[in-house]
Parts: C-alpha cells; structure tokens; sequence
C-alpha cells in the first residue's frame, strides 16, 4: 500500500494530524525552521573571504543567499529523509503563511525528494478540515517564500550594519533591529512626554442633590461658574498651561468657597436631555486584538498569550492564531448565530450576519479571524473536562468573542441633566451649573456574551456612567442640597505602554506582523532595553543611549512610517507585484528614482560619533544621566568654590579659576527615568558623598560603626582610625597592608534608615560560632580519634548558611544566622547531604505522559522550574507559571526536548577529548623537535 510523508512544525500538531489521517499516512514534525543564515564564523573556510563572508548573503550578485541546517537539526534532517524514502507522496502541511511557506520551501530544498511533492494547508486541525486538506493541496507559492526570504535578508543587513556601531559608540553586545528597534524608540519617546511633563493643579466641586419632591439623591459635578465653563484634566497641556484663557481655572480657595454656597444654598434644574444609547459588539479576534485582551483579562503577556494559542490550535481547539482578518466564512457565521440563538433567544441574534472590515493598515494574512475550530463550535462548559487554566480562559475568552460578534446591538438610552445653584457669597460668581449623566441598558444584547476590556485613559476627567441610574426629572423642578464638597485633582502624565497598548501601537502604525508582535515584545525586555513594573513598560538608560545614537544618526531606520513602508514592501512582494532582489537593492544600495539613500551609504558616511554626548541625557541644572560601561549614573560638574549642596559661591576667588570638579553616583534599578528629576539626582550625588549614617561605637573597640548605601546595595561598616603622617613626609604612604574594616550587608528585610546599633553589631558578627562538636577521625592507620569541629552560621554569596570543616548545609532563612542553636545545627546535619540546594517536593504533579507512559511533575531545579518524567528533563519556558502550566504544555515541552535530541554535553564532551588529544599531540611534537635540536647541538 501506497505510503504518504506528511510534514508539520511541531510534535503537538505532528500528533493530532496523524489521529485523522490514519495508517495510510505517516506524520512527522520538523520542530520549526531546519535551516537558517549561518554567521559569518560558521562560514566554510573558502567561503569566509569571497561573496558571503559578511552577511551570508552575496548582495552583489540578486542577494543571493547561503542557507546551513541548523546543527540541532541535522538528527531530524535525516530522520525526514528516511522516512521519504519509505513513501511515495510528500505532503508539506506547515502553516499557510509566510513563515510556513518559507518552512515547506526549505523542507523541499533540503530533503530533495523524488516523489510527488503536495502543499497541504489548513486553518484548523479537526477531522473534516484535515482530510479536506489532505485531497485539495497546492504548489508552494513562490511569492510568499520571497517575502519571507527579503524579510530574514533584510533584518540581517539591518542587524549587522547597525549592530556593531552600538557596540562601538555605545556597549559591547548590544543589537538593532528592524522592528525592535522602532518599538524601544516608540516606549523611550513615551518615557521623555513623562519626563518633560509638568503636572498642574485644578479643583472642582461634587455635590449630592434631592427633588424637593424627596425622590432619588443623584450626584452632580461643578461644570461652569457664570456661563464660563470649569477647567478640567483634558483643558492642560504637557507643560502645565491652560490651553484656553476663558476657562474657569478653580484653586482650592475658590472650590472651597463654592462649595459653602452651595451647600447654603438649593438648586433647580435647567435641561433634561435624552437620547437612545446603542453599542456594537467587537470584531472577532484578530492576533493583535486577541494579545490585548489576553493582557487586559488574563493578565498574559504577549508571548504567553500566543504560547497558550499556539496549543489550543494545534490540539483543535481554535483556528489558526497568527491573523489579522476579522473575516469569518460562512460556516463560522452560521455556528455563532445559532449558539447564541440557542443559549440566549432569538431576540439576541440579527436578522442578517454581521462582516466586519479589517481594521489593520496592512492586513496581509489570508486565514479567518480567529475562532473557535469546527462547523459547530464547543461550549466552554463542553471542553472544561479537556481544558485547565490559561487553557481554559483563553478558550473561553475566543468563544464569547466570537459569539458575541455576531449578537445585537445592546440598546438603552442616556440622560443628561443640567441645573444651576445660586452662590451670589462666594463674591466672584453669581451662578454655578451642575451637570450628572446616566445610561440604562434596557436590552443587553451582546452584553450578555462578553464585554471588551479597555486600557486605562490618561486622566479621570470623565468618569463611565454605563448603568447608573438618575431620577424622572423635568425643567424647572426645585433640589435640595445634601452635599457639596471641594475637590483637587492633578493632571496625570501620559500613560506608559503596556505590552497590551504597545501592541495596538504598532499595528495602527502598520510596523510588524501579527507573527511578531509577542517576539518583539519580549527581544526589547530580553535586551535590557525595557523593564517592567506591574503591567507597564519602562524604558532602561540603555534604551535612551541607543535610540539618540539611532535618532541622530539612522533617522529614516527608526522613522515610524519608513518603517511601516518597508510591511508594504513586502507585502508587494508577497503579491507578486515587486521583485524580491530589486527591493533588497533599493533598500542595501539607495533608490536613484527617489534620490533615497540606501543603508550601505548611511553606515559608510556616519561621521564622527560622539560616543560621550550619544550617551548623555541631560536632566537639567548642570546635571546630567550617562550609560556607561557597568551601568548608568548620575553627573553633575560643579566648579570649584561653589557648594555642590546649594549652588551658592563660597569661594569667589576659588571659583574664578579653572576646573571643575564632577560628582557621580550610581543610579539603581528601581529609579525609573521620568523619576529622575534634579532633585532626585541631588539626593544620589548626596547620598554618593556621605560617608554614611554613624549608629554608634563599637564598645568593645570603640570605632564608629556607619550605616551606608553602596553599589550592591546598603550596608554596615566599621571606621578604623587613619594611621599617623610621619613628620617631615609630604607624600602619603601608599595604602597599608593592615586590618580590614568589618562590613556586613543588610538582610532583605532590613530597611537603611531604621537600622540601629544594636543590629549593625550583630550583623558585624557574623560568622557566629553556633557550638562545637566532636567528631570521629579515622587516621592513615585506620585507628579512630575524636576532633573538635566548630559549627558556625554564615551569610555567602548563594544565601545562609552552615559550616562544619569543609561540610556546608544551607538555611532556610537570613534570621537563621542569629536564632539558630547548636541541636537544630545537628539536626540538619544529621540529614543526608545533597548534592546543591536541599531536595524539596514537586511543585505540581501534572499527570501521565502520553509518550514515555511515566509521570510528570514540576520541579524547581538549579536553573529554574522544569518538567520532567524521570527520563527526559525539559526547562519551561520565560513565561511559563509552575504554578499553573497544564499538562498538556508539559507534555509539549517533553516532546520537543526529545525531538531535539541528546542534550549537547556528549558533543562538548567529543570536543573536550578532540581538543586534548591535538594538545598531547602538539605537545609531543614541540618535544620532539626540542629533542632534535639538543641532538644537533650535541
């Protein structure tokens, strides 16, 4: 019987397929790409000086490229190979975009094969699309395999032309990139908004109000004084300004004095307004919409996100995640118009399905939006038994999208009511209008499914009245007032990117694809170039050095819409309207059509760098951040005679003369740029200067002990007395080779400013003897004899500690140092000893195997969490949570630790057993000749 090869990515996938294809079939993975650009040092010997020497890549000759199996991939290779020699079709079922074509491309350059070759492709792995899939192939599409080509050529120009001018002028192993490069400047230009921002001050009054036919209290808030209307948030600029001089602009003293009128006071209202309400519901999931509810509801990440996705795809939960079409196909509108038929009335359902255009600028894939899989899709009640935690949600948030999309409008009405107080007392106003506004849901609609998520605005100026309810009110009727009181605000700088905003950032500007945005996300906080805290993105000092460095001198690279043009690009080329080496030439070499200039010019013509001013960022008033070699710090150049402290002259004559004296001081992690105001920069240089905090003296010695704030972190010190100035010597000795002062870090619970004496000796005693024991010593004559061994407490590198001779037992706790007694020592060393840190339980058990038929747990190794079956051993990933990964991801990571093969330690070791048999060879061999010459000689 005729056998079929059928190709996928992943083993999940490779797993699933091969249920629904049956015996005839046999389904492998590649485990993604197999091949890729070498670097230039992995080049061939002949080949290191010719064409490819530089890139891989001949770019005088079409931007011809050199493609190498990778070497982790060259077990798979032939294991590909040996099954295509027991097949006679070759089916390539890779994901149906430009990565996947460009995978089943290099599948077929590599293995070669001699039988028919078919390009299989689908959108979600169920029974029915699968065997549809599998008797309506295609060719592989030329065109999307160039685009994906120009893509990988492009980014490695990109990449090694502007890469190394970082590491020149900024730091050694820094990158640049194409996408990753526009995102970091995108964050580091919302850090400098933050940083240039000056809040402003503004007040307003609220009040709480009654009809005198004593209904239902509602509140009002203070919208105009004499017709003039109150300033609020939105009425400011980043400076701090009033953008509108005939605003009401309140300070305290006139919003309380409004507020005591009104309070005095009764009020009548002036209009009542209503209007219908109607709301829409949402598209359904595009890749960039689906990480930004991930992130909002589910607190995921980018990359977990598309990681959690990938599997609830792969496994037949979801169509294909990497899309941004809002697209769905007939079969789709049918499934989600009846299950929200079904579940929630007719009523809840249109007449007519709703389509929805792609919102994307430069939408490009041609797959569905993203759903949930199969003709009729399941209830998150019907996969709760298959599905478990971010599995479970994420499922669940796909299915309400899509349901939801093709529900009714939710419809209400919104009221809006005016009304006016008298406050003739205040003295400078006569009248004060109030204003409250409410909006009833009367039919839910979509509502009843799901409800998007939104992003935090940038102030509180206007508050969501969405269900808030005010009482049957007409022109005219009298209120009484039951409260008024002042209220202060402060206007709020821009909002910083969260992964979320910083996602729909990018795809409104058109920069990346839907495949990149989680991978550029997490390549700018992998290259230290964005932080976190919480959910917000901060940009490092690093990221400000780097984006001047290209700003100043690779303008057009980290322009917003050049970069944008260059997705259009190759979305011409994916189209077949441009030519893949042309639109590499007019990139590489410059555009005589548009007298453009081409990146080899702008790296050829770059002029001086100034490495110095590229990685200063002044703060103002003579002080200034550099990033420097072992991190950022602060600078402030202060001439001579003037008091770094306040600025003032104290030495004229000293000040007239030349030379200026720089102050520095570290800046640590936790200062976030737009924190680092002049006064902050003072309070560093200051705490820089001092020489610490004095606690006390030492009784027993008498010397200060001091309180200090140093590069790792606070500690305590000893101050040991200066050795005397041997009269008629001018010159200071060098430094004494005598007794070191005592120093101790705090423990991490421990807070510089409340440290007393008391504590900073304890802490200075450490190591402290917790008590002698014997031990047994069998000597060379195998005779026994008793030793006395101390036991003493320890704070190291790696954490507390025990120590007995050369024995070491870890603790559990710093304040273990201090309590820990003699028994309890004994007890611990009484336990077997382990190799490393003591052994401790699983963190999770997540079930059997389906491979190797043994059980998994989660463990917390030396290098982090991991899964393991007792065999194969498998790192999670950055984002996986031990706490809550599901099986079916540990059984994934298993599996493709096992695709990959014996881990490189048998290589290294054939290396290391190479390298020494050369070196004994080299060794003998200068013997010899070394023997040779003493036998000429003699």
């Amino acid at each position: 019987m005729a056998r079929k090869l059928v190709i996928v990515e992943s083993p999940a996938k490779a797993k699933k397929i091969g249920e629904y294809l049956g015996t005839d079939y046999t389904v492998d993975a590649s485990v993604g790409h197999i091949r890729d650009l070498p670097t230039p040092s992995e080049l061939p010997v002949d080949m290191k000086k010719g064409p490819y020497g530089r890139f891989s890549v001949d770019v005088d000759n079409g931007f011809d490229a050199y493609y190498v199996v990778d070497a982790d991939k060259k077990k798979k290779v032939a294991e590909l190979k040996r099954l295509l020699k027991d097949s006679d079709e070759l089916f390539l079922a890779t994901d149906e975009d430009r990565e996947g074509e460009a995978i089943a491309w290099h599948l077929q350059e590599v293995l070669k094969p001699k039988v028919p070759v078919r390009r299989m492709v689908f959108h979600e792995i169920t029974k029915e699309a699968i065997q549809r899939a599998v008797h309506n192939t295609r060719d592989l599409d030329d065109r999307l395999v160039d685009a994906q080509e120009t893509r990988r050529i492009l980014d490695r120009l990109y990449g090694y032309e502007v890469s190394p001018v970082l590491w020149r002028k900024v730091r050694n192993k820094l990158s640049a990139g194409r996408v990753q490069s526009v995102a970091t400047r995108m964050v580091v230009e919302r850090e400098r908004e933050r940083m240039a921002f000056v809040a402003a001050s503004y007040w307003d009054v609220e009040g709480q109000f009654q009809p005198e036919s004593a209904g239902q209290a509602f509140a009002a808030r203070l919208t105009a004084v004499d017709g003039s209307r109150v300033a609020v948030g939105r009425d400011f600029d980043d400076a701090g300004r009033i953008k509108d001089s005939g605003l009401a602009h309140l300070d305290q003293q006139r919003a309380t004095a409004l507020a005591e009128a009104v309070n005095a006071s009764r009020g009548e209202v002036t209009s009542v307004q209503e209007k219908p309400y109607t709301r829409r519901p949402s598209a359904p999931f595009t890749t960039s919409t689906l990480q930004q509810e991930a992130s909002r509801k589910l607190r995921l990440s980018s990359k977990n996100a598309m990681r959690v996705a990938q599997r609830l795809y792969e496994n037949g939960y979801i169509t294909y995640m990497r899309t941004d079409s809002t697209t769905l196909s007939e079969s789709a509108l049918t499934a989600a118009r009846q299950q929200a038929r079904d579940l929630y009335g007719a009523e809840y359902v249109p007449d007519s399905p709703r389509r929805y255009e792609k919102k994307s600028k430069n939408a490009q894939e041609a797959h569905e939006a993203i759903r949930p899989a199969g003709d009729r899709f399941r209830t998150p009640a019907q996969v709760a038994g298959e599905l478990r935690g971010e599995e479970f949600a994420l499922y669940e948030l796909i299915w309400k999208r899509t349901v939801a999309s093709q529900m009714a409008d939710a419809r209400g009405s919104t009221a809006t009511v005016r009304l006016r107080v008298p406050v003739q007392e205040t003295g400078f106003a006569r009248e004060a209008e109030f204003s409250a506004s409410g909006t009833v849901i009367t039919f839910r609609g979509f509502l009843a499914a799901y409800e998007e998520g939104r992003d935090a605005t940038r102030d509180a100026a206007g508050e969501d009245q969405t269900e808030r309810r005010l009482p049957k009110l007409s022109e005219g009727v009298g209120l009484d007032v039951l409260r008024a009181e002042a209220d202060g605000h402060t206007t709020s700088p821009p909002p910083r990117f969260t992964e979320a905003t910083l996602v729909k950032a990018m795809e409104e500007r058109g920069i990346g694809r839907p495949s990149t945005y989680a991978a550029t996300v997490g390549t700018i906080q992998d290259r230290g170039y964005v932080g976190t805290r919480g959910t917000a993105l901060v940009p490092t000092w690093l990221a400000f050095a780097v984006t001047q460095l290209l700003e100043q001198h690779f303008p057009r690279l980290v322009d917003y819409d050049f970069t944008a043009s260059m997705e259009e690009g190759l979305d011409e080329i994916a189209a077949g309207n441009d030519q893949r080496a042309a639109w590499l030439s007019r990139f590489y070499f410059g555009d005589e059509a548009t007298t453009a200039e081409g990146l080899r010019a702008m790296v050829d013509n770059l002029g001086e760098i100034d490495a110095r001013a590229i990685s200063t960022i002044p703060i103002g008033e003579g002080v200034v951040v550099r990033v420097g070699r072992y991190g950022p710090y602060v600078e402030q150049t202060v001439p001579e005679g003037v008091d770094p402290a306040t600025g003032e002259v104290v030495d004229a004559e000293q000040e007239a003369k030349a030379g200026d004296t720089p102050r520095r001081a570290s800046i640590t992690d936790d200062v976030a740029p737009d924190e680092m105001t002049v006064d902050k920069a003072r309070e560093l240089l200051a705490q820089a200067d001092d020489d610490g905090r004095v606690l006390g003296q030492d009784p027993k010695t008498g010397h200060d002990i001091v309180a200090k704030s140093g590069r790792y972190g606070p500690y305590v010190t000893e101050v040991l007395p200066q050795p005397e100035q041997p009269a008629g010597e001018t010159k200071p000795k060098k430094k004494a080779t005598g007794p070191k002062p005592r120093t101790a870090s705090l423990f991490k619970d421990m807070d510089l400013a409340s440290i007393d004496l008391e504590t900073a000796l304890r802490l200075l005693s450490l190591p402290r003897v917790v008590g002698v024991v014997t031990e047994k010593v069998t000597g060379e004559d195998g005779a026994e004899t008793e030793k006395q061994v101390e036991i003493t407490a320890q704070n190291g590198r790696y954490g507390p500690y025990l120590k007995k001779g050369t024995d070491s037992r870890s603790l559990q706790t710093e304040q273990q140092l201090f309590d820990i007694t003699l028994e309890e020592a004994q007890q611990i060393y009484a336990e077997p000893k382990r190799r490393g840190r003591a052994a401790q339980p699983p963190l999770k058990e997540l079930g059997t195997d389906p491979a190797s038929g043994k059980p998994v747990v989660v463990k917390d190794g030396r290098f982090g969490p991991y899964v393991t079956d007792g065999e194969t051993n498998a790192t999670l990933r950055k984002d996986d949570d031990p706490s809550t990964i599901s099986p079916e991801r540990g059984y994934e990571l298993l599996a493709e630790k096992r695709a990959k093969g014996p881990t490189t330690r048998k290589r290294a070791a054939k290396k290391t057993t190479k390298k020494a048999t050369k070196k004994t060879a080299a060794k003998k061999s200068t013997a010899k000749k070394s023997t040779t010459k003493t036998a000429k000689k003699a």
